[in-house]
């Protein structure tokens, strides 16, 4: 079926539809991974946006059950250049377009991706829509559209209720999920008795389950959304004198708002397994997916220490204060984008909570 891709600018990309046979609004952003496509797709920080993807070929190695990062396709729509349908992998149990159309996700192939990555490069990140109808009627309901981040796009990711990982003779962490990867969770549990709380869960509550330490995950939107800022950074907050804590992405935004700093968003974001930063005098190359970034004055007048910084754009990656037990960075420390990875930022948080 032909369809379409189009930008609130009016731009229109002409493609064939696949997954899901409907109509969908959101804001087009682009990632430019050459692999990981499933784990993009079920990444609960892609809630809210029409993904696309800046490799040609999508969908050459099928899907399986291994390698989502939580239980649903999470972004609203995707667009690619080409699919491939006939998929070749030892662990592959089905297609793309059936992935999609399983979890009523739309997509849209054959566009050129180059073309659109190359306006939103120049432009920023629009609100857009994919369809199969009349463009000029899905353009006019993109503009009247309500911006996803208006929207507290957490609440549709976390999770509703308390749920406790043993691990016997480990410290206990608190894990605040708002939009949690899987691998974020895989490693907390190698290392220590996890409590996966939903993002709104109230101090007190935090204090009776009795945690050495507070964890809080990555996820999707405006990390200071007034619902953000009344839940999750007023509970941190609260208990930011009595536990050592450490953030992920969104979690390092929202560490950074409660200690003081100021949050913005970046004119197309950072989205890929491919960006370099500086930590201690090395480089590592990290997996990222955000549109905002924390304010680096705001961050330094707070009293906040930039621990790691972006070498594309300058933009902060980390953070730590001075004084308490927090730290937090920007990218994906568990999502292991080569072989010299950040996971042992991992194991300095179980010792900072062992005192070691």
């Amino acid at each position: 079926m032909r369809g379409f891709l189009v930008l609130e600018d009016g731009t229109i990309f002409e493609g064939e539809v696949f997954g899901a046979a409907r109509e969908v609004l959101g804001e087009v952003v682009f990632a430019t991974g050459m692999t990981g496509y499933q784990e993009s797709l079920t990444d609960p920080s892609y809630c809210g946006q029409i993904l696309v993807a800046s490799y040609p070929l999508i969908g050459n190695y099928g899907v399986n059950p291994s390698d989502s990062q939580s239980h649903r396709v999470q972004v609203w729509g995707y667009a690619i250049k080409e699919l491939c349908t006939s998929p070749s992998h030892r662990l592959s149990d089905g297609t793309l377009d059936e992935f999609l159309r399983e979890h009523d996700v739309p997509g849209i192939s054959g566009i050129d991706t180059r073309s659109l990555i190359r306006r939103l490069r120049n432009h920023g990140t629009m609100k857009g829509g994919i369809g199969s109808g009349d463009s000029k009627k899905l353009l006019e309901k993109i503009r009247l559209m309500v911006h996803p981040e208006e929207y507290n796009l957490v609440a549709n990711v976390s999770t509703k209720e308390i749920r406790i990982f043993e691990n016997e003779g480990s410290k206990t962490v608190c894990l605040f999920d708002c939009g949690m990867k899987s691998n974020i969770l895989n490693e907390l549990r190698k290392l220590f008795r996890v409590i996966q709380l939903p993002f709104d869960t109230p101090a007190e509550k935090v204090r009776e389950l009795d945690p050495d330490g507070i964890f809080i995950s990555n996820g999707p939107g405006n990390p200071a959304h007034p619902e953000m800022l009344s839940t999750t950074v007023r509970t941190l907050a609260e208990l930011k004198e009595d536990f050592p804590m450490m953030g992920i992405c969104l979690g390092h935004q929202l560490l950074s708002l409660m200690l003081g700093a100021r949050t913005y968003k970046l004119k197309f974001g950072h989205r890929g397994i491919n960006q370099p930063v500086r930590f201690e005098d090395r480089v590592y190359i990290t997996s990222q997916n955000h549109g905002f970034a924390v304010d680096r004055d705001s961050a330094e007048e707070a009293g906040l220490e930039i621990t790691v910084v972006n070498l594309n754009d300058g933009t902060v990656e980390g953070m730590r204060h001075k004084e308490l037990p927090i730290f937090s960075v920007q990218f994906h420390p568990e999502a292991h984008p080569g072989p010299q990875d950040t996971s042992f930022l991992f194991d300095r948080f179980r010792k900072m909570l062992e005192g070691t």
